[in-house]
């Protein structure tokens, strides 16, 4: 936050007046105000999704950040940001109990200061893993998996909107668990994983995260999916599925994906589709996707898993939105117009923990020439931790009726009840750019 100036007097009564005026109008602010953002067609990725209260963002490879027109594009096209590499395990804990975030923190930074919010890739997995890990086993292995997850979620506690605290723990062609060193400490290593990880930062949102679980007919799929519902059944605190969806001739996109979506979704998590390409990026499979998310209400968003095809862990498959030379192809119009296509919403679907929920919503309060205020109502818990989320290049100023706290960059912001009640305001300086904000909502543990 800024320090607090001191201001002449006059200055003081007109912002007095204009504080009255925000609080009369936020009663009338349903009829009186309307937004109209949420009318006006998207003209990157990122702005079209958010118009239904989704993202759509990219895969950040950080060696990359030097070169402008990488930066272009993802500045601009993109709301949402995964480090490709540069959180796993290998990278920031290479020797045990020394920590390294040079890498990570580059991402995160440039993801703050061009006001994007950061997907966490990943806290554990198979692969990937340091030397000094591979040597241990049992309860030393478990511990030091818990430290990892300790120490990793604290240096970025509230920078991050949600991690991918588990990938890729089942085998392919089957529904049991994968062989690894982690699932030979014992059948529970997921559930103490997703534990250790809600205690590090209650506010971030708990991912599970694999490949080849679209195909609802795929044993896999059905495994994971019996993994989470008994997780959901016994209050183990998972809030989300990531679907990688690598959609390739041996693992093809099909049109029962949706199906996947929803019934996962019935369970209670969120599902968010998480390193999405294509082989050849039809343009017709890009837009089928989209469509599946934006008929699942729980559809957070989606990610690709690059920005242009050279830039791909694949780039022989071309799979990308954009070419070498960083021009859009036909799947990327495809995509925009389907995102373009779906009903205006401003807040995502709830976030929800284990048997609670609660709903953010937003209406229209006070407006000025160069800032708005909106009222935030939580529904459906008096315990709750809302997070709002700027577009580019907005700013959060002011709040009132809560406890809230943001980051450097006044993009995102994480509100808890501070005994007002569950109405609340926001002031944001728009520099321009009137769109909404997007809201999540937790019901805290």
């Amino acid at each position: 936050m800024e320090p607090l100036k001191v201001m002449a007097r006059p200055v003081i009564r007109r912002m007095l007046v204009l504080g009255a005026v925000a609080a009369l109008s936020m009663g009338l602010a349903a009829i009186a105000i309307a937004d109209t953002s949420a009318d006006t067609p998207g003209t990157t990725l990122g702005t079209a999704a958010a118009r239904s209260g989704r993202y759509f963002g990219t895969a950040i490879n950080g060696s990359k950040l030097g070169d402008p027109a990488y930066t272009t594009i993802a500045g601009r096209e993109f709301d949402m940001v995964t480090p490709e590499n540069e959180m796993k395990l290998d990278a920031t804990e290479p020797r045990q109990g020394q920590f390294v975030f040079t890498s990570a923190d580059r991402i995160v930074d440039w993801a703050v200061q061009n006001g994007k919010r950061v997907r966490g890739h990943t806290l554990v997995w198979h692969s990937g893993q340091p030397q000094w890990l591979q040597s241990l086993s049992g309860s030393a292995l478990r511990q030091a998996m818990v430290d990892h997850i300790n120490g990793v979620m604290a240096h970025y506690k509230g920078r991050i909107y949600a991690w991918d605290v588990v990938d890729e723990a089942f085998a392919d062609g089957t529904g049991a668990r994968r062989d690894s060193n982690f699932q030979r400490t014992g059948d529970d290593w997921i559930e103490v994983a997703f534990r250790a990880a809600r205690a590090a930062d209650p506010a971030a949102k708990l991912c599970y995260n694999d490949y080849n679980i679209e195909n609802w007919t795929w044993a896999k799929t059905q495994g994971v999916y019996a993994m989470v519902k008994d997780f959901k059944q016994r209050g183990v605190p998972i809030d989300c599925v990531g679907f990688q969806s690598h959609f390739a001739g041996g693992s093809p996109y099909d049109a029962n994906f949706r199906t996947t979506l929803q019934n996962f979704a019935a369970l209670g998590v969120d599902v968010q589709i998480t390193e999405l390409d294509v082989q050849g990026a039809p343009a017709a499979t890009y837009a089928a996707v989209v469509g599946d998310c934006l008929a699942v209400p729980r559809c957070d968003g989606i990610t690709v898993w690059g920005v242009r095809d050279p830039d791909s862990w694949r780039s022989s498959d071309t799979p990308l939105l954009f070419d070498g030379d960083g021009d859009k192809k036909p799947a990327y119009t495809a995509v925009l117009d389907a995102l373009n296509a779906a009903v205006p919403g401003p807040s995502p679907s709830p976030a929800q923990s284990p048997g609670r929920s609660c709903t953010a919503t937003l209406s229209a309060g006070a407006k000025w020439p160069d800032r708005y205020s909106l009222r935030v109502t939580v529904t459906g818990s008096d315990d709750w931790v809302v997070t709002m989320t700027l577009p580019h290049p907005e700013k959060i100023i002011a709040t009132w009726n809560v406890s809230a706290t943001w980051n450097p960059a006044r993009t995102v912001m994480t509100a808890r009840p501070d005994g007002h009640g569950n109405t609340w305001g926001v002031t944001i300086k728009h520099h321009g750019n009137r769109t909404w904000p997007t809201v999540s909502c937790r019901a805290a543990r």
